[in-house]
């Protein structure tokens, strides 16, 4: 495995120098700044969603389409919990000297929001190309478009985590 050179040429990067607590702190301030991208998109999907309801063309939806809307309109839910959940869980624990189990459960909840975002963009878009094109390519398009998420949200970054981390 290569390593990764520092601005003083030959000697490896050995990583921060920074206590426990300046990392946890450091950890949260990436943590809120990936929740700031990943909650602004599920918001205004959800937003959407919930709105589809009332138009005039949903009256008009077959059961299976109505029951991946409600499928959708879950799973949004759920992704909205889990991404504003680390807020919360802060205000809550501030002052409490947890910061360290705070990075710890907000990063559990923002993977998991991940994956609950991931199957509401994928069951939004099914019931979208559905109700749009009702063509039997749909599972496959929107199988391909999963596969592409899945590709850039999981399957590169631990692709590059394996290649490029050192094993400190």
């Amino acid at each position: 495995m290569e390593q990764i050179s520092n601005t003083q040429g030959d000697q490896p990067r050995q990583g921060r120098d920074e206590t426990e607590e300046e990392r946890a702190d450091r950890r949260w301030t990436d943590i809120m700044q990936e929740i700031r991208v990943a909650q602004t998109g599920v918001q205004i999907l959800l937003g959407f969603l919930l709105t589809v309801a009332f138009t005039p063309h949903f009256q008009s939806l077959d059961d299976t389409d109505r029951t991946i809307y409600v499928i959708t309109i879950v799973l949004g839910s759920l992704a909205t919990g889990a991404l504003i959940g680390p807020v919360p869980f802060h205000r809550l624990v501030s002052g409490r000297r947890l910061k360290q189990e705070a990075v710890l459960w907000a990063s559990r909840l923002v993977f998991t929001g991940l994956i609950l975002l991931l199957a509401t963009l994928t069951s939004a878009l099914f019931l979208v190309l559905r109700v749009v094109t009702h063509d039997v390519f749909v599972p496959w398009l929107v199988a391909g478009v999963l596969v592409w998420y899945v590709g850039c949200w999981f399957a590169l970054p631990l692709w590059a985590r394996t290649r490029y981390a050192s094993d400190e």
